[in-house]
């Protein structure tokens, strides 16, 4: 065995400044001076060079060295160069394989090929420069496979790591997930309760406000239902809605500092000074609101609700659409029920004279878009009580014309749709998607049949 070391720096690293392991040739031939003249052709090329006269001799040679390349001779006693280059590819299949062949060689090279899976066959007598060519091209092979190895390798293990740190990720997004959720539960909790304290809140002002006279009782609550109806009749968002229902409960808060003998007496019967303390109640009641942050909105609507389109109103002599659109609807439905109350005018008006009181002063004290919304309601009324006869039915099966028996409350505790109100398609569809968006059902309280003679 011959090893020559020329260099040592392989002539075809990557990198001139590095110190690697040099290529390393291994050599098979039977014959010394073919040996010989092989390893002068191969010693300037900067390889380490190492001989075998044999197939054997070559296998213990590889066992015990790394070879890059082996450059064998097909015609050898005992192992042929076929047989050495396919043990060698069963063992070290990194190994670049070269065979040197005759012509009358081929059928033994065409074994070589299929078993051996060498790289190539060089024929007999070589060329010096083609066959440092071959052995150039082979190692420059070599080196790229196993770069492609190594990159292969490196993309293995950084999608390992990819495949973890995702892994961790959504670890990670999962729990924070369920952190919001539950953050979000806790909110969600917490404003129910909220909205469930104010609202609470709102019934009792209004219980209070009309505990102090009999004729007062449930006007809250049918001024908000007249409102809400006049506010859907013109289109005004579901938001806006509620905030009108929540003024229209609490605008008599300020007439809670009147005596009972002022609250007895209807507005056009009082003097002028007794006027004049009835007036501040608007602006009493938004002083009193206002500091409750969720009814600051109702505060600003309650204080105008007595302003007149035409600027002869209280407190503030407002006009036309100076006025808060919320607060002239208020004004036309409080207006509505007072009449009938007596509160307004020396007598109790009828329904139809409310009305007909309220059209005569169209575009004077009442805005006529809003006065035309409250004839288009009113017309939908029944004329006459209906029977108290009820069924209780989920909004899918409602009916338009359908009228409600009794009071229509929500779970929260607030207040929904007042007895009498007579249901038609927009309050059934608004029923259905408030049942599926709360994922529970809703039991509406409706009269059975109408009175003979009647169409609901």
């Amino acid at each position: 065995m011959n090893d020559d070391l020329s260099s040592p720096v392989s002539p075809t690293a990557p990198d001139a400044d590095a110190v690697v392991m040099p290529i390393t040739l291994l050599l098979v031939d039977d014959e010394a001076n073919i040996l010989s003249s092989l390893r002068r052709l191969f010693r300037p090329e900067g390889y380490r060079v190492l001989t075998a006269e044999s197939g054997d001799e070559a296998l213990e040679l590889m066992a015990a060295e790394k070879v890059d390349v082996i450059l064998s001779d097909m015609r050898m006693p005992g192992m042929t160069g076929a047989q050495l280059l396919a043990a060698a590819f069963e063992r070290w299949p990194d190994t670049m394989r070269i065979l040197l062949t005759g012509y009358a060689d081929m059928s033994s090279t065409i074994d070589a090929i299929n078993l051996g899976k060498i790289y190539r066959y060089v024929s007999k007598p070589w060329d010096d420069n083609e066959l440092k060519l071959i052995v150039r091209e082979a190692i420059d092979l070599q080196r790229l496979k196993r770069d492609n190895e190594r990159m292969a390798q490196t993309i293995a293990e950084q999608n390992r790591q990819l495949r973890q740190f995702n892994a961790e990720l959504e670890a990670k997004v999962a729990a924070r997930t369920r952190e919001l959720s539950e953050a979000l539960a806790a909110t969600k909790k917490a404003h129910t309760e909220l909205h469930q304290s104010y609202t609470g809140t709102v019934r009792i002002f209004c219980e209070l406000i009309e505990s102090r006279s009999p004729i007062m009782k449930g006007h809250g609550r049918r001024v908000a239902d007249m409102a809400r109806n006049i506010a859907r009749k013109l289109e005004i968002g579901d938001t806006e809605q509620q905030t009108l229902v929540l003024a229209a409960m609490l605008h008599d808060m300020g007439k809670i500092g009147l005596s009972d003998e002022l609250l007895a007496k209807p507005f056009s019967t009082l003097h002028a000074d007794e006027r004049g303390a009835v007036m501040l109640h608007p602006g009493r009641a938004e002083t009193l609101l206002i500091g409750i942050t969720p009814l600051r909105e109702a505060a600003a609507i309650v204080r105008s609700h007595h302003e007149h389109f035409d600027g002869t109103g209280y407190p503030d002599g407002l006009a036309g659409l100076a006025i808060s659109r919320l607060g002239r609807i208020l004004a036309v439905a409080n207006a509505y029920d007072s009449l009938q109350l007596g509160t307004m005018v020396g007598r109790t008006l009828s329904p139809k004279e409310a009305l007909e009181f309220i059209v005569s002063n169209r575009g004077k004290r009442y805005d006529p878009t809003v006065v035309d919304a409250l004839v288009t309601v009113c017309a939908a009324m029944p004329a006459t009580e209906r029977a108290r006869n009820e069924q209780r039915l989920r909004p899918a099966v409602l009916k338009a014309g359908m009228v409600l028996s009794q009071d229509l409350m929500h779970a929260d505790g607030y207040l929904l749709l007042s007895r009498g109100y007579v249901i038609d398609d927009t309050i059934i569809d608004q029923l259905i998607r408030q049942e599926r968006a709360e994922g529970r059902p809703i039991l509406v309280p409706v009269m059975q049949s109408p009175p003979t003679g009647e169409k609901p």
